[in-house]
């Protein structure tokens, strides 16, 4: 349906321009319609080749990228993540909410002292680059036992300090599933080191099974929601 559409609509792209075409396709339901239910049976198509928990590929230090580009927006900017920057994250907090029985408040000290996963993956960016990198985190599935979400909750919501150039701090979403999943870790350490600010200093996400724009940066809020 959506190349029919696409090449039915070749005459009105030569003459609006690519632009206005695109800028109604975007205020379109039954068009926005079409390409969710698109997104959620891949989705589930997905699933049912992978399975529940089949990992990605996992590499050995040999094949560790020599440059990794860091992706999205640019760090932030604000005096407060500046200042803890230089000081080893010392007024940071991990804030954890929403749909929860066990809302939770955690410092980077608290994430580390937490049993954690070390993974080496490829990051595949919808850019078209890949870089394989050494990654070292706690399991999102540790945070969900210690928060306990109710039975409503069906989705992991990331709030980030960084912020496009309309000013919009950046988040991301998972569903449960794959919250769950071993090797989505929220990430402290990157190649045996700390986690560099332009890779999203203090903690990152790392779902391995998703593309690169789901690796939300700069995380410092976590909401549960229905």
């Amino acid at each position: 349906k959506l190349l029919l559409g696409a090449a039915q609509g070749v005459g009105l792209l030569l003459l609006s321009g690519c632009e206005k075409v695109f800028n109604g396709l975007q205020q379109n339901q039954k068009f926005l319609s079409l390409l969710e239910s698109a997104e959620g049976a891949n989705q589930r198509l997905l699933r049912l080749l992978t399975g529940r928990n089949k990992l990605a590929q996992e590499f050995s230090e040999a094949d560790i990228s020599r440059y990794f580009k860091p992706n999205g927006n640019p760090p932030p900017v604000t005096v407060d993540y500046l200042m803890n920057a230089n000081s080893g994250w010392p007024g940071w907090k991990l804030e954890i909410g929403g749909l929860v029985k066990q809302p939770a408040r955690f410092s980077l000290e608290e994430i580390q002292s937490m049993p954690s996963r070390t993974q080496i993956t490829r990051h595949d960016c919808v850019e078209g680059w890949s870089a394989i990198a050494k990654w070292k985190g706690v399991p999102l599935a540790k945070i969900i036992e210690r928060v306990q979400p109710a039975a409503e909750a069906k989705y992991v919501v990331f709030y980030c300090m960084d912020t496009d150039d309309s000013g919009n701090n950046y988040y991301e979403s998972l569903d449960l599933l794959d919250a769950h999943h071993p090797q989505t870790i929220l990430a402290y350490e990157m190649n045996d080191r700390d986690l560099p600010i332009e890779h999203g200093a203090p903690l990152r996400l790392r779902v391995e099974t998703q593309l690169g724009y789901k690796h939300a940066k700069y995380i410092h809020r976590i909401e549960f929601v229905s």
